[in-house]
């Protein structure tokens, strides 16, 4: 049996949610407050429903506690989204992901009892940031404060030259996780592999060890 999910907010975050939810053919209760937000993923959603998520009696005839996960991503009203948080702990929903507008916001909803907090605008800037600095950075993942997964395109500079060479992981504390050339990924790649021009090669490590890693042997051509 497929996950159940429910989406509680229907706005940018929770809308692009649904849709991603609903496209991978899981079930999707969508829950908003705005009933025209909510007639737009009545075709989407398996379920879409107009309903106030912070009064505890309408969770309860929706049967939330019965879902396996529930996203809530209430836009600005940070009291809204705290009250229904609150309210979908004490119904022991198994696993609760919450959208947080601040660093506050996130502490308040992990004392409550939220499993995971998400904060897709800041995350979102941190990554475009890094594609903006460097061209040769495709994609950035923060892991935790200090450590980032990040993939970068290989140049002339390490044209021809296998991992064991380059020695990554003993000058820069860097692991490559993956080479990706065309549509061929090698996942865990041997030390005698070879990177080539225009190679992707997907990393972990420390930021300032990344960054000491890209300024040296990926300099923006």
């Amino acid at each position: 049996m497929k996950k159940q999910f429910a989406v509680i907010g229907l706005g940018r975050f929770g809308s692009s949610i649904t849709k991603a939810l609903s496209r991978e053919g899981f079930e999707v209760l969508a829950i908003d407050v705005n009933e025209e937000k909510v007639n737009q993923f009545a075709s989407i959603a398996t379920h879409a429903v107009v309903a106030d998520a912070t009064e505890e009696n309408t969770l309860k005839s929706l049967g939330i506690r019965n879902f396996d996960h529930v996203v809530v991503a209430i836009g600005d009203n940070i009291q809204s989204s705290i009250l229904t948080t609150l309210m979908l702990v004490e119904q022991g929903v198994n696993h609760i992901t919450v959208k947080a507008q601040n660093d506050y916001h996130e502490k308040v909803l992990l004392k409550i009892g939220a499993h995971k907090v998400v904060h897709p605008e800041r995350d979102m800037g941190i990554r475009i940031a890094h594609n903006i600095v460097s061209k040769n950075v495709l994609d950035y993942l923060e892991l935790s404060d200090e450590y980032s997964i990040v993939e970068l395109v290989a140049g002339m500079k390490v044209d021809g030259r296998s991992l064991i060479d380059l020695d990554l992981r003993a000058i820069y504390e860097c692991n490559v996780m993956a080479i990706k050339r065309g549509e061929e990924v090698n996942v865990s790649p041997a030390p005698k592999d070879i990177l080539y021009d225009g190679d992707i090669i997907i990393v972990i490590g420390a930021d300032e060890d990344i960054t000491r890693m890209e300024e040296e042997l990926f300099p923006d051509s």
